[in-house]
């Protein structure tokens, strides 16, 4: 696999949490007792704040998560 597709891979992988990140925020603040979309949320804050993250991106996963809240609040 090339450098490009590597890294188009990788944009993909934290596009998608993004999005998911984004359903679960939106259904906790519709139902703050969605169990599901609470492990959903601190499943994707740890990848957010993992190695991994650090590995397939230069954003600050701390940051984004804020972004995120202030987005959907």
């Amino acid at each position: 696999m090339d450098r490009i597709n590597l890294e188009n891979l990788a944009n993909a992988i934290v596009l998608q949490a993004v999005k998911d990140y984004r359903i679960a925020l939106k259904a906790l603040k519709k139902n703050p007792k969605n169990k599901k979309q609470a492990d959903e949320k601190h499943d994707i804050e740890e990848f957010f704040r993992s190695r991994w993250f650090e590995t397939l991106t230069s954003v600050d996963g701390e940051m984004l998560i804020k972004k995120l809240q202030a987005e959907v609040a």
